[in-house]
């Protein structure tokens, strides 16, 4: 089995939301960005010591937040001695409407993966666009290169959609599956 880590900031509750679906279907360790941006040194080597690392941030102005920005610019430490090198990577984001520029989201926490020479993981999930599609149906929001959510911004975070729960939770499994895997194969 493969040690996995979710890591992500969350302003508000929602992404934190979203993050345990993801946890609970890789089966994962939960690490919280603090609020200043900061992780501590047992973090840091927790991060060292998976096998995927999935990130995730809610998306302000059509990009990761400060603070999980501050941890992307801190994790330059293990850049340097490559040590996230060929780890699993995804990530995941939530706004308050449904474009909300997530995507810009995920492609920066794509960036950041790739500049750490991780291999990436998305989705692997039709999205949800038939006739009879709802908006409560899994991959509603049709993201391929990572799970999205949508919670408006007057919403608590007990009111996310099942659907996009299911979404983060069943993303979490693929990635979860695909570390295993890559794992499996190198040993």
């Amino acid at each position: 089995m493969a040690k996995v880590v979710v890591i992500y900031h969350s302003g508000y509750g929602h992404t934190a939301r979203q993050a345990q679906a993801v946890a609970t279907g890789a089966n994962a360790i939960l690490m919280a960005i603090s609020s200043e941006g900061n992780l501590s040194e047992a973090e840091w080597a927790t991060l060292d010591a998976a096998d995927a690392i999935i990130m995730g941030s809610p998306t302000y102005m059509g990009m990761v937040s400060w603070q999980f920005k501050k941890f992307a610019d801190a994790s330059s430490k293990p850049w340097s001695s490559q040590k996230w090198k060929n780890k699993i990577a995804a990530g995941f984001t939530n706004s308050a409407t449904m474009n909300g520029d997530k995507l810009s989201t995920l492609h920066y926490i794509f960036t950041l993966a790739m500049q750490h020479g991780m291999i990436w993981v998305g989705t692997g999930m039709l999205p949800s666009n038939s006739k009879t599609a709802q908006r409560n149906d899994v991959n509603y929001v049709g993201s391929f290169c990572g799970a999205m959510s949508v919670s408006p911004s007057d919403a608590s975070p007990d009111e996310m959609l099942p659907g996009d729960l299911e979404t983060a939770r069943q993303f979490g499994k693929r990635v979860a599956e695909a570390a295993a895997q890559w794992v499996a194969g190198r040993n």
